[in-house]
């Protein structure tokens, strides 16, 4: 089968968002491994507006290695 790996963000607010998100590209690196195609993560920290409130947040940008 044939496989694109694009760059994608995920933006996580709370250890439980960012625990579901760091487990989902886990199992996506498992889907793509036969393939011979790899990913990586790099988490950065970015500041983000919620009802008109300032929170810090981790980005995951994720993208071919």
């Amino acid at each position: 089968y044939f496989v694109k790996i694009l760059k994608h963000r995920f933006m996580t607010l709370g250890a439980g968002a960012i625990n579901q998100a760091v487990k989902a590209i886990a199992i996506a690196r498992g889907f793509i491994a036969p393939s011979g195609k790899d990913v990586v993560c790099i988490p950065a920290f970015t500041d983000i507006q919620i009802d008109g409130e300032e929170r810090t947040a981790i980005k995951l940008i994720v993208q071919p290695r």
